[in-house]
């Protein structure tokens, strides 16, 4: 299996390892939504983070489907992908830290590498 393909599922599993640091701390499994929405601080940002993986990985799951269906160069494809879910990983920890600056430069670099691998497949 493709390197790609291993990128794919760490970012498929990506938002439920985020939520499961905003929920460390105490989490109603009787009203999950509501007990999300009264986390505070870092929790509270860790949330986030989940719900936008859940908003990025449609678009880097389509990217990589059509480079690998086009035959684009594999070590390109792997390269980006990794690229990717590492961008995804210090996305996650500045979103965390409250560095927002930093935060939407990353998520614009994971984006370029989105574009990237739709481009490798054209």
């Amino acid at each position: 299996m493709p390197f790609a393909y291993w990128m794919l599922l760490l970012a498929v599993l990506l938002p439920y390892v985020t939520v499961g640091l905003a929920k460390s701390g105490g989490f109603d499994n009787r009203a999950p939504r509501s007990s999300l929405d009264s986390l505070s601080g870092w929790r509270r940002r860790a949330d986030w983070a989940h719900r936008n993986h859940f908003e990025a990985f449609p678009a880097f799951a389509a990217a990589v489907l059509v480079a690998e269906m086009t035959h684009a160069p594999q070590t390109r494809i792997d390269l980006l992908a990794g690229i990717f879910v590492l961008l995804r990983l210090v996305y996650t920890g500045l979103y965390i830290a409250d560095l927002a600056t930093l935060r939407s430069i990353v998520w614009g670099l994971g984006m370029i590498t989105v574009v990237s691998l739709f481009v490798l497949g054209s």
